[in-house]
């Protein structure tokens, strides 16, 4: 199972959520209103992501909801 793991450094207004490992050879592209995604640079998959000018109650975001489970298989 795949762990989630989340940074927040309030002095630099700066939330990461990696849900792979960081890699040496991570690349990151900036994709508007603060939002950077963290990529493998070899296989450019999606491993993280950082919010730049993060505070809590951030209004780029309605809601952050967590749920545990397994998603329902499509018919």
């Amino acid at each position: 199972m795949a762990q989630v793991k989340i940074y927040y450094e309030p002095e630099l207004e700066l939330l990461t959520v990696f849900w792979q490992p960081p890699r040496k050879n991570q690349i990151a592209t900036e994709l508007g209103d603060g939002v950077i995604l963290i990529k493998d640079e070899t296989t450019g998959e999606p491993i993280g992501m950082e919010l730049l000018s993060y505070r809590p109650n951030d209004d780029r975001f309605d809601s952050v909801s967590v749920e545990m489970g397994r998603l329902a298989e499509a018919p």
